[in-house]
């Protein structure tokens, strides 16, 4: 009977399952058990004080991507949830919170050198106006404005000008760094009024204005005397 007679030996069965073995070992660890595959690692911080409310807070900080996906989990405070990226934020949240996030993170990097916050939002204003995040190199600047003296005065100066001259291109001087190089004005807080009234003022029009007690008194003492002279 073939059912009595041993059966050989596989000598291919070992070969099979050491491959097999192989390939977990490369496939497994790419496999989400729970969680997101964009986080790579999340760290748990409990404040030491106790906020406003009595109430321990409890921050979770995560290294990688996906604002989106922690923002919208059972147990987080989507309102309170930041990113440091800012190209995600602007993805998620829009250009504004993008812009807000430039200036955090600026104000985080350059905290102990006492800079004066309207030179990092203007910065910010710079990088977001166009409702794009724009880097400060001679890629970004040629996105941003077609300005001879605003590419000459970051790299490549004289390129820029001599390929100026060449094509014979205009610049009008609106912005701050071409305003800085003629000597002008800056278009912007109090550099961005003008007149618009002529200078013709009459002769009583720049005199000292009397107060209202002044008035009260002058007419007071005007009816006074008209009394007196009545009697």
């Amino acid at each position: 009977n073939d059912d009595t007679k041993p059966r050989r030996a596989n000598s291919k069965a070992p070969e099979d399952f050491f491959e097999r073995m192989q390939n977990l070992k490369r496939n497994l660890p790419n496999v989400v058990v729970k969680g997101y595959p964009d986080a790579t690692r999340a760290v748990i911080q409990k404040a030491d004080k106790k906020n406003a409310q009595g109430e321990e807070e409890i921050k979770v900080l995560v290294e990688g991507y996906g604002l989106k996906l922690c923002m919208t989990t059972d147990g987080i405070n989507g309102c309170r949830t930041l990113s440091n990226s800012v190209i995600e934020t602007r993805d998620v949240l829009g250009i504004e919170a993008a812009r807000f996030t430039i200036v955090a993170e600026i104000n985080k990097v350059m905290n102990d050198m006492n800079i004066d916050p309207r030179h990092m939002y203007l910065l910010a204003d710079v990088m977001t106006y166009k409702g794009d995040i724009l880097g400060i190199t001679r890629f970004g600047l040629a996105k941003m404005r077609d300005s001879v003296l605003q590419l000459a005065s970051f790299e490549k100066t004289p390129d820029h000008l001599f390929d100026a001259a060449f094509h014979m291109k205009r610049d009008r001087v609106e912005g701050v760094s071409e305003c800085i190089i003629m000597g002008q004005s800056m278009s912007v807080g109090t550099g961005a009024m003008k007149v618009v009234r002529k200078m013709n003022f009459g002769k009583d029009d720049l005199r000292r204005r009397d107060s209202l007690f002044e008035d009260a008194f002058d007419g007071f003492t005007k009816q006074w005397k008209e009394t007196q002279m009545g009697q």
